[in-house]
């Protein structure tokens, strides 16, 4: 006996997604790959078929255990899905983000030519 279980049921059940419709609307904006190719919602999803979902600008990759219609625990995850994300993915998560704020006084109004040409040569640099 086969057991299967539809994707995006089977995304909400291992915390993927916090709802069932966040995960169908992920697998139709095309944020969801099962086996390297688009999947629909209704895929149904088997044992060992790898799941590849876009968050941002990180693609999380799972390995199905046991395909599971039921939502789990945190810690019984594990169990049902394999996280075969590479390190280089996650380590986007704690990229340094750069931003520079420039601070100005209120009421000095906009700034000069001057003022402008020195923050783009402050920026370039």
């Amino acid at each position: 006996m086969k057991i299967e279980e539809r994707l995006d049921k089977f995304l909400w059940a291992i915390r993927v997604y916090k709802t069932r419709s966040e995960a169908t609307e992920a697998c139709k904006s095309g944020k969801v790959k099962v086996n390297g190719a688009e999947a629909k919602p209704s895929k149904d999803i088997k044992e060992n078929d790898i799941i590849e979902v876009r968050k941002g600008s990180v693609h999380y990759q799972w390995r199905v255990i046991i395909p599971i219609g039921n939502r789990q625990g945190a810690k019984a995850v594990s169990q049902f899905a394999e996280d075969i994300t590479p390190q280089e993915e996650l380590d986007k998560l704690n990229a340094p983000f750069e931003t520079i704020f420039v601070k100005r006084d209120r009421g000095t109004g906009r700034p000069t030519k001057k003022e402008r040409r020195d923050l783009e040569k402050f920026i370039d640099w």
